[in-house]
């Protein structure tokens, strides 16, 4: 093993992704340079069964992470002696890629004498918006993905304090869901927007969830069965009935978030003032029609509205490898004995919602 070397101001950081069923490394520089970001999907590897297999995400981890690396160093045009440090996702999410990462990570480290930091994915979604926009600390963020559904205020590197959450389904799950009930393919989620552009949202009269109510906790369960009444009362849904009610749904949700954000706005306001960005981030993210209406009520709310490019919205490693310059800058480094974690919440200390299920 080579001796740690001293690491400049602009480090050099490869970054690996592993957490679900996206193979991922990426090369990104202390300035917010991203040299390379190489994303291999699974989605032909799991298509026939309707959703994302464990057992099949981490056999193609296996396969894929080897020559996805190789080709992201060369892209960035340099080799492993460039490297200042390896960040890899260590949780949360399906423990057998977590796995193929961080052990992967830890060899890299080991064998050129680099520092190894452990992700948190949350973590790394959460921080997006300062690689891409370069947004100060604090700021409100809303976490929409296939797993998770949170609201937090982003306080500082490592601060996250929890407005609210899911009391049973991730918006993302509910997405895929409800297109599979649509007869779409997986994943649903882009499916389901494209098919909503052709629809009429006043066709279709479905509950929009927790609008009203005080807090900022999500549920998005009862959304999903009156969709499942409404297809099973066409029948044989038509083309132009699938399209009403993806639209109907997409609208439901955006009506649902708009409303707790609002309640968080507020919450936040409270706690540090006016003039912050609201900052959303997570698969769902790429929602184009969530991401207007989230557009829309940061302006009226006196905040700055900040959503990453689509591309850095799901899953990727130049989040990864983003989240491990900060900590990195911040003196942070994590020993090769860490354990990875299927569950990784940014906020332990807080208070579970009522009913919820939440992947954390």
């Amino acid at each position: 093993m080579e001796e740690q070397r001293e690491i400049g101001g602009n480090p050099l950081v490869l970054g690996i992704e592993t957490s679900c069923d996206e193979t991922a490394a990426a090369v990104v520089d202390g300035d917010g340079r991203i040299h390379a970001n190489v994303v291999f999907t699974q989605i032909e590897d799991h298509a026939p069964f309707g959703g994302v297999v464990p057992e099949i995400a981490a056999r193609a981890h296996l396969d894929h992470l080897r020559p996805v690396i190789e080709r992201a160093l060369e892209e960035a045009g340099i080799g492993f002696e460039a490297l200042d440090a390896v960040a890899a996702t260590g949780g949360p999410g399906l423990i057998g890629g977590v796995l193929v990462g961080t052990m992967t990570a830890k060899a890299i480290a080991m064998a050129r004498g680099i520092p190894y930091l452990a992700v948190n994915h949350l973590e790394a979604h959460a921080l997006t918006a300062r690689l891409t926009d370069h947004v100060p600390f604090p700021y409100l963020l809303l976490l929409v993905s296939g797993g998770h559904c949170q609201l937090i205020a982003v306080e500082g590197l490592g601060k996250y304090r929890r407005l609210g959450t899911t009391i049973d389904d991730a918006v993302g799950e509910a997405f895929d869901k409800t297109a599979k009930l649509l007869g779409m393919g997986y994943p649903g989620g882009p499916e389901l927007e494209k098919a909503a552009e052709k629809g009429n949202p006043e066709r279709f009269e479905l509950p929009r969830p927790m609008v009203g109510k005080p807090g900022c906790d999500f549920s998005f369960s009862g959304l999903k069965t009156a969709v499942r009444q409404k297809v099973s009362a066409l029948g044989e849904p038509t083309e132009q009935d699938i399209a009403d009610i993806a639209a109907a749904f997409q609208h439901a949700v955006a009506a649902s978030l708009v409303n707790r954000c609002r309640n968080a706005i507020q919450v936040f306001s409270e706690m540090h003032g006016a003039g912050h960005a609201l900052v959303v981030a997570g698969g769902v993210a790429a929602n184009k029609h969530l991401r207007a209406a989230l557009s829309d009520l940061a302006g009226k709310s006196g905040m700055d509205f900040v959503a990453p490019p689509i591309g850095l919205c799901t899953d990727n490693a130049a989040m990864v490898a983003w989240a491990g310059i900060e900590r990195l800058r911040a003196g942070e480094r994590d020993p090769l004995s860490f354990a990875p974690r299927p569950r990784w919440p940014l906020d332990p200390g807080a208070p579970k919602a009522v009913g919820a299920g939440v992947k954390a």
